[in-house]
């Protein structure tokens, strides 16, 4: 897969769209549409990656590292934080990829990294991002929950809930809002930042589960 594929950006914004995904990672250009803040490359995890993930969660069940990496530098860096063992070396040269197509593709330097095992929900209330744009993606675990834009209202976020939990406070108009991204999912959720989408980021939340996630996150690092 070439990072190249993500430098080319779409000219005009597709209406009355929220989401756009599909099982090429050019879908991820996409994101530049106004009138989106989710793009999601569907892919299906290699058995040998997802084996691998598991035996490094049950081994790491409280694994976290938040670091700044470069396209040039991100394998060593994740071999300094992961451990540079051969079980290790597809998870870490799939996290560096990841690394190159999201500088590829927002014209970044460097980003910000992290990755986390996680035993509970990290963002249990649904919230929106004050970042530009966000990629998330679920190496193990059940995927992040995010809600559409019709029947969703913005007023019930934060402090707008009263007190009440998410289900109670009108935030959605019922569980058939709620999304969620599966395992191996790359996406791009659209902050507060983005330039023209104050009022619009993406509502989301973590997932909640009894069994460990492997969370990765990428940020813009200004």
């Amino acid at each position: 897969m070439n990072a190249s594929l993500l430098a080319i950006k779409p000219d005009q914004p597709s209406p009355l769209k929220q989401l756009d995904e599909g099982r090429d990672p050019s879908v991820l250009t996409s994101i530049y549409d106004e009138a989106l803040n989710i793009a999601v490359w569907q892919r299906t995890l290699p058995p040998n990656l997802k084996q691998l993930v598991a035996s490094f969660v049950e081994a790491n069940p409280t694994f976290q590292t938040s670091v700044t990496v470069t396209p040039n530098n991100a394998l060593p860096s994740l071999f300094d934080e992961l451990g540079k063992i051969d079980v290790i070396t597809p998870l870490a040269k799939d996290i560096a990829q990841l690394v190159d197509m999201f500088c590829c593709l927002f014209e970044q330097e460097r980003v910000g990294l992290r990755l986390t095992v996680l035993s509970h929900a990290m963002c249990p209330r649904f919230h929106v991002d004050r970042v530009p744009c966000r990629l998330v993606t679920t190496y193990q675990g059940p995927a992040t929950e995010w809600l559409t834009n019709v029947a969703t209202d913005r007023s019930m976020l934060g402090h707008g809930h009263g007190g009440l939990p998410d289900h109670e406070s009108g935030l959605y108009a019922g569980s058939d809002s709620i999304q969620q991204l599966t395992v191996g999912d790359v996406s791009l959720l659209k902050g507060e930042l983005w330039e023209g989408n104050e009022g619009a980021g993406l509502i989301h939340r973590s997932p909640s589960t009894d069994s460990p996630r492997l969370l990765l996150t990428l940020d813009f690092n200004s």
